[in-house]
């Protein structure tokens, strides 16, 4: 039974939500726009060969992103990256593909779309999605864009937040978007049921780190776009989560009892607004 089941009800919350959320456009480098409120964060580079979009955010919020997309250029959309499969970056897939674009992906993204999947934190089961919203075009290492006059690198990970994340980086203007291998001042989701972890989520935030540099606009999954500075103190954060649950779970502490400690008190005020702090407190148990 997932942890969301009495109290959070994650994903229809979030599905309904986006019906009512406001799209929050930035002007971020090199003509590359931050679009917000619409699931994960949504990066649109506008250009002569189309729009490229990198995530699909959520249908519910079609109209104002259909608004959103038209007030940062009249390029039609052609080319739509999902950095992982969660539904939160890849629900409005089919409607994308409806508008002309190609979807590029990692294999194993496509690979879950394409079948009955099951994340047990979240007691929820996602049904295979239609043949419109899988991706046409899958690659399993690192793939090259040149799209709208610029370099696009797309990497994977090894397995971190799931098994699917991608980092897409616009190297020419020096904007990476690391998607959910970073959540810029709230607690991450780790999805063990599709091959996350603790561990691979560390490494993730070192990789980015190694990737960037001081002037590096870094795009999260969630949460303001920001720099090293602000990356790094993520990755502090896990890693001290992970030694101070770790010390407490060999100390022969049940799961209740870890939540009960309280762990992640320090840390609730800042980051604990998306991700409830009893989560991650369960998600890092899970992982140590």
């Amino acid at each position: 039974m997932g942890v969301f089941t009495q109290d959070y009800r994650l994903v229809q919350q979030i599905r309904s939500e986006a019906a009512n959320a406001t799209i929050t456009a930035q002007r971020l480098r090199g003509n590359i726009t931050l679009l917000t409120g619409s699931g994960g964060n949504i990066a649109v580079l506008p250009g002569p060969d189309g729009k490229l979009i990198v995530d699909a955010g959520i249908p519910a919020a079609k109209t104002r992103m259909t608004d959103a997309l038209a007030n940062v250029s009249a390029d039609p959309v052609k080319c739509l990256v999902n950095t992982h499969w969660h539904f939160d970056h890849t629900d409005g897939n089919e409607w994308l593909h409806s508008l002309g674009a190609t979807i590029i992906a990692h294999e194993n993204t496509r690979k879950h779309l394409a079948m009955d999947t099951r994340v047990e934190d979240w007691d929820f089961t996602f049904p295979a999605s239609p043949e419109g919203a899988l991706p046409s075009e899958v690659f399993a290492d690192e793939r090259t864009l040149h799209w709208n006059g610029m370099n696009i690198a797309l990497s994977h990970y090894a397995p971190a937040h799931t098994d699917s994340d991608i980092s897409v980086h616009f190297t020419d203007v020096d904007v990476l978007h690391v998607a959910d291998t970073w959540w810029n001042g709230v607690y991450p989701f780790i999805d063990y049921s599709t091959g996350g972890s603790l561990d691979g989520t560390i490494r993730a935030a070192e990789l980015n780190l190694a990737k960037a540099g001081p002037e590096t606009i870094i795009i999260p999954g969630h949460g303001p776009a920001g720099d090293k500075t602000q990356l790094a103190r993520f990755a502090d954060l896990l890693k001290v989560m992970r030694e101070k649950v770790s010390a407490l779970k060999k100390q022969g502490m049940s799961l209740e009892e870890v939540i009960a400690a309280r762990p992640t008190s320090a840390y609730d005020a800042e980051w604990g607004s998306l991700v409830p702090p009893s989560l991650f407190a369960i998600l890092v148990y899970e992982g140590v």
